[in-house]
């Protein structure tokens, strides 16, 4: 609808909602509902969804309003951490009733990190899925604006990690809003202000979201 842009590098390419939803559900065996909202994904160049070494990075926009960064630097990774993890054993009892595999946040695979000049934020979750002997990877990427929010998700194997870390600048940068939807943008004076801040981004709280994908 006009309010961002992805520049997508040559090395990536892209697949559509349908498509996206397709891998995610039906190729890569997460619950429906983490599909839902999900406006693409990009993969490498020269790989497929079917591909052992392949990895991919889901796009969603949540449009909720302005997430306030004032109290970004104030969070206490360690207790928030705590919280997502209470909140993925629920998560996995929940995947069990509907007859997907267990799941268990480990950790943080990358600290979260908030960028104050280009309103980007960036963090890691080292996941186990079932009885899977290789971890998974996920490398979330939030880009803030003016009216909401751009979700940006790395799916991967733990194994890959130092290949994603080479992609993180790529991801971050292919990702802007459009003029008049910038996070500089916002007038108080008419824009809508989100109800949470950093801290619920980062621990999955909006739209009933956990972030904890499959590949």
């Amino acid at each position: 609808n006009g309010v961002a842009t992805l520049d997508v590098p040559e090395d990536f390419y892209y697949l559509d909602s349908d498509g996206a939803k397709s891998v995610l559900v039906d190729l890569w065996g997460n619950p429906p509902e983490t599909a839902v909202g999900t406006m693409g994904m990009l993969f490498p160049s020269g790989t497929t969804p079917f591909d052992r070494e392949s990895w991919a990075v889901t796009i969603e926009y949540e449009e909720d309003g302005y997430v306030s960064d004032e109290n970004a630097g104030e969070i206490d990774y360690s207790d928030l951490l705590a919280q997502m993890k209470d909140d993925a054993r629920a998560a996995s009892e929940a995947r069990l009733e509907q007859g997907y595999e267990s799941m268990e946040l480990i950790g943080w695979a990358a600290n979260p990190y908030y960028d104050q000049t280009s309103h980007k934020l960036h963090w890691a979750k080292e996941l186990k899925f079932g009885n899977q002997p290789l971890h998974t990877l996920n490398y979330n990427i939030r880009v803030l604006g003016r009216k909401g929010v751009l979700l940006l998700n790395f799916i991967a194997d733990m194994d890959q990690k130092p290949v994603i870390d080479s992609q993180v600048e790529s991801v971050l940068a292919l990702a802007e809003f459009n003029d008049g939807y910038r996070y500089d943008e916002f007038n108080p004076e008419i824009d809508e202000v989100a109800a949470y801040g950093i801290g619920a981004l980062i621990a999955g709280k909006i739209a009933a979201k956990t972030g904890f994908l499959a590949a």
